[in-house]
């Protein structure tokens, strides 16, 4: 971890206008232990930042602007696909400023270097103690988030051994902003739809993890995502053969994640409501017949993304993990 050179960590944006960059800048502007030196976004330098994200209205007045400052203490990369890499290759950024890439580009370990930086992968229930002596994070995907907290504990123990099958449903912010033909509000709203069968891009980042827990898995992974009719979250329904009782399973679970204070394990029915809004994961852990079954379930935006993020940060500069993150369910 570092030691500050103020009592508040200086914080920087690249891709303020996204809803991955907004996330950030609703948790960030009261995090009690974080200024926010700037926000980049060049397509809209000199405006307040709540012209774009009208909710912050009140609480900054903050402007983008599109010039990078290095004198800061870490740098979130809420850009696209590629444009993180693209990024650190046009700019030179000190090895004394932290990063962290929202983007896909540095998740697994064939890309975690560029020029003179690692990157270390940021889940925190996998990998805390690495993070907390990192210089520079690859925040997991969402759909990687939510399928590996449902699947972490039975590798740890060498438990995947049968074909696993998965069925997820996401919010419509997975997406991102830009508009595409399956974001349009008369599309998605009262419709339902599967995407990417078999072959979604975050089931690299996941076969990557469990292979660190469960070096022999070679099981196949059937992943079907769904397109859903609303607009956050991740909701992912997960079942494989298993000798464990329900019992066991339990408190496999609950052990593994003992001191993860955002990680929840029950067996009682769970819903969506019940974390949107927060940094949370609830996992319901069942056994019908000889198959357990696991809902795993979280924000998108802040566990799958943002909130994730500042997790990452947390550790990194030796705060409480749940600094800035003890934030409330929409409940209804």
């Amino acid at each position: 971890m570092t030691e500050l050179k103020s009592n508040k960590i200086k914080a920087g944006i690249i891709g303020g206008a996204g809803y991955t960059g907004g996330e950030m800048l609703r948790i960030l502007v009261n995090h009690p232990n974080v200024d926010i030196a700037f926000v980049i976004s060049t397509s809209n330098a000199g405006n307040y930042i709540y012209d774009v994200h009208t909710d912050l209205f009140g609480d900054t007045d903050l402007k983008f602007t599109g010039e990078l400052s290095t004198d800061i203490d870490v740098l979130f990369l809420c850009v696209g696909h590629g444009d993180a890499k693209k990024f650190l290759d046009a700019n030179a950024i000190p090895d004394s400023v932290k990063i962290i890439d929202l983007s896909q580009d540095f998740r697994l370990s064939e890309n975690s270097k560029v020029k003179s930086k690692n990157f270390v992968y940021g889940l925190p229930e996998l990998n805390r103690d690495a993070i907390k002596s990192a210089q520079n994070i690859a925040n997991p995907g969402c759909f990687a988030t939510c399928l590996q907290l449902g699947l972490l504990p039975l590798a740890s123990k060498g438990l995947l051994n049968s074909e696993v099958h998965v069925s997820a449903t996401t919010g419509s912010t997975g997406a991102g902003q830009s508009l595409a033909a399956t974001s349009h509000f008369t599309w998605r709203n009262d419709n339902l739809s599967v995407y990417k069968v078999f072959n979604h891009q975050h089931l690299n980042e996941i076969g990557e993890s469990l292979k660190q827990l469960q070096p022999a898995f070679n099981q196949t992974l059937n992943f079907i995502p769904y397109r859903g009719d609303f607009t956050r979250g991740i909701f992912a329904s997960i079942y494989m053969d298993s000798d464990l009782s329900e019992e066991e399973a339990l408190k496999l679970f609950k052990d593994f994640y003992a001191g993860h204070p955002f990680t929840h394990v029950t067996i009682r029915n769970i819903d969506l409501k019940q974390i949107v809004n927060t940094n949370k994961v609830f996992l319901q852990v069942k056994k019908y017949g000889n198959k357990l079954f696991i809902i795993s379930m979280l924000d998108n935006l802040l566990k799958g993304a943002s909130g994730q993020a500042v997790q990452n940060m947390n550790l990194m500069f030796g705060l409480d993990e749940r600094a800035g993150l003890r934030l409330k369910a929409t409940g209804f």
